[in-house]
């Protein structure tokens, strides 16, 4: 069973030039590293060898060439992240330091605001956003397409394959992007919007019995 700024490149992906400033491309606006503005204790990793290791890997961004915390993964080749933020976010970068080059993976698929991405179901659904990976142990940044990647309240990466071996190896992520604190009031209209209301129940109830009655 398998379940498992700089962007000059004609693949969609450039190299890390190896310094933590950012590179503000105007059209783009601001990327600020996110690293901060994420949920670690919610943080999940499907298919770990060892537990608690996936978290481990999204670091700030002066400790992205930092490799003796990596996560592996364990049945096969295949990982799922879920990774929530405590506002939202504009998403703008994914970052990926992994390898050795077989260990590489290959392929990486994003979904937005679902808390349900699990083995049994990753292909049911349809992703956000997909890319081909480069196989390089380089920090790579992925740029996002920005009009899909908004209010984004927590992300899940899907990496189903790799470049060869049995084990996927990956030692960083990285987030940048706009984080946008979401206020009390806001969470409480979303509740209150997203709960049914009683009273629009017994009212269609009521036309659809009188309905029949006609």
């Amino acid at each position: 069973m398998s379940h498992c700024k700089d962007e000059h490149d004609s693949h969609g992906h450039g190299h890390d030039h190896d310094h933590s400033h950012d590179h503000d491309v105007p059209e783009r606006g601001t990327e600020d590293s996110l690293y901060s503005r994420i949920f670690r204790d919610n943080v999940r990793c499907l298919n770990e060898r060892e537990p608690g290791s996936g978290k481990n890997v999204i670091k700030p961004w002066h400790e992205r060439n930092e490799t003796t915390k990596y996560v592996e993964s364990d049945a096969d080749e295949q990982l799922i992240f879920f990774i929530p933020f405590t506002g939202s976010v504009k998403l703008k970068s994914i970052s990926i330091k992994s390898g050795p080059r077989d260990q590489c993976p290959s392929k990486l698929k994003v979904f937005i605001n679902r808390e349900d991405v699990d083995f049994d179901s990753v292909e049911s659904f349809t992703a956000t956003q997909e890319w081909e990976l480069a196989s390089t142990g380089q920090v790579i940044s992925y740029p996002t397409k920005m009009n899909k990647m908004y209010n984004v309240r927590n992300i899940t990466l899907y990496f189903p394959e790799n470049y060869g071996d049995e084990i996927t190896k990956i030692s960083y992520l990285g987030f940048k992007g706009e984080w946008t604190e979401i206020k009390s009031d806001q969470i409480v209209t979303t509740i209150y919007e997203a709960s049914p209301n009683p009273a629009d129940h017994k009212t269609a109830v009521k036309d659809k019995a009188h309905h029949m009655i006609d």
